[in-house]
């Protein structure tokens, strides 16, 4: 930063954004700042159209929208599928929008998890979300091993990061399958996903990421780089509403792998309805679908994506890139004396698409954001997140944000407050 940020330079900046159109796709509330994005993303209005379009379906056909709706359900999985894959750098079979994230986790380890011999262990990390954790444990225990044993997870030098080499050098060949997220939840910190892949395969181990803080916000490139598997939420950066259906890639070199854990809508489409008690495997991701698909909670992301495909995922990285630089440099102007830490890197390369702020009032400081009209997000136990989103965030926006900041820490406004989480934090 060379020069004094100002107002005037936001609005500057906003006036030449290539994709400032956007932000008439969303529902945004007059005077709210909206920093959340990475928790749960707006509502757009083709979302909206989307689902009401499947609603509609359901009304005019009943079960005949199976087949015979505006948009067909029975196919309806493996459409937002190929429509994801361009985000993450996978051939459209490789990828399908099915269950949950924690679901899909549990699939794709109960099929890539196979100990044998002295390869019995999961190596995963100590700063991920808890839930993948969960998961991994429970995974252990049901294959017999006990979890306190047999879950590495790789220590954090400074309680916010890791480095790549001590995930690296704990690749040891105990080590049978290797689960780690793309970008920390908690500090925002993008992992160097095509090397970790490439040392994990040096050493013979399967690798899976989980993409929940990074798919939308930037591009991946999972076939290319070779990645066995990765799982991901879609209400985050993909906007497609709370609780809304995950996805999940396979790379196409495991296709015919039988799924952990089997359903009826993992079958081969022709042979779905034959009502075989042999699975036939889909011969694509869509083999490790289990239920149903559940398609109220599946259309809004056939909406959210068509903004994608028009916008661009390089492009979108760009401005959120710059968003968040922006924001970087107004925190470093406007609040250098008032004890805030920022704990994401720094460095294009090695950040998300948050900025994350730690600080001891973290708790009581998020309230007070709330009451000034910004939504931030509070991770315990100090942790502040801010997620300016290419989509739908502008630079005044970011602007607005840092100078209320600014004033609930100037007046300490925050101190109205319990330094307490809420229930939903």
């Amino acid at each position: 930063m060379t020069q004094k940020l100002t107002l005037e330079h936001a609005k500057e900046l906003d006036r030449s954004d290539n994709l400032a159109r956007f932000r008439n796709e969303f529902y945004i509330k007059d005077d709210h700042y909206y920093m959340d994005g990475n928790s749960l993303g707006l509502l757009s209005k083709r979302a909206e159209k989307a689902l009401y379009t499947s609603l509609e379906d359901w009304k005019e056909h009943g079960i005949d929208g199976w087949m015979d709706g505006v948009e067909p359900w029975f196919y309806y999985s493996e459409k937002l599928g190929s429509m994801t894959a361009p985000l993450i750098g996978a051939k459209q079979e490789e990828v399908i929008v099915t269950g949950s994230i924690t679901t899909n986790l549990h699939q794709l380890i109960a099929t890539f998890y196979q100990p044998h011999g002295h390869r019995t262990k999961i190596l995963a990390d100590e700063l991920t979300f808890p839930s993948d954790i969960y998961a991994i444990q429970s995974q252990l225990e049901l294959k017999g091993y006990n979890y306190e044993e047999n879950l590495v997870q790789v220590k954090s030098r400074d309680g916010y990061t890791l480095l790549e080499e001590d995930i690296i050098d704990a690749m040891k060949d105990d080590i049978a399958l290797i689960l780690l997220p793309s970008v920390l939840y908690r500090s925002g910190q993008l992992l160097n996903m095509k090397r970790l892949t490439e040392e994990a395969h040096k050493r013979g181990i399967i690798i899976g990421f989980d993409l929940a803080h990074s798919i939308g916000a930037l591009p991946h490139d999972l076939h290319e780089d070779g990645v066995d598997f990765a799982v991901w939420c879609n209400y985050k950066y993909l906007n497609s509403g709370p609780g809304g259906v995950g996805g999940l890639f396979v790379h196409e070199r495991h296709y015919g792998k039988r799924p952990g854990l089997s359903g009826w809508f993992g079958s081969r489409k022709d042979k779905q309805f034959d009502m075989e008690h042999v699975l036939t495997p889909a011969e694509s991701a869509g083999a490790f679908q289990i239920g149903t698909p559940h398609i109220l909670s599946s259309a809004p992301l056939l909406g959210s994506l068509e903004l994608f495909e028009e916008a661009g995922i390089q492009t979108l990285r760009e401005k959120s890139l710059s968003l968040t630089r922006f924001m970087m440099d107004l925190l470093n102007q406007e609040l250098p004396e008032h004890g805030f830490i920022i704990c994401n890197p720094a460095e294009d390369d090695r950040r998300g698409g948050h900025i994350s702020l730690q600080h001891e009032e973290a708790a009581r400081i998020c309230k007070a954001l709330k009451a000034n009209n910004v939504t931030p997000d509070f991770r315990s136990p100090n942790v502040i997140r801010l997620a300016p989103v290419a989509l739908y965030s502008s630079y005044e926006d970011v602007w607005n944000t840092i100078r209320i900041l600014k004033k609930i820490m100037e007046n300490e406004e925050y101190k109205q407050f319990e330094n307490t989480r809420n229930v939903v934090a």
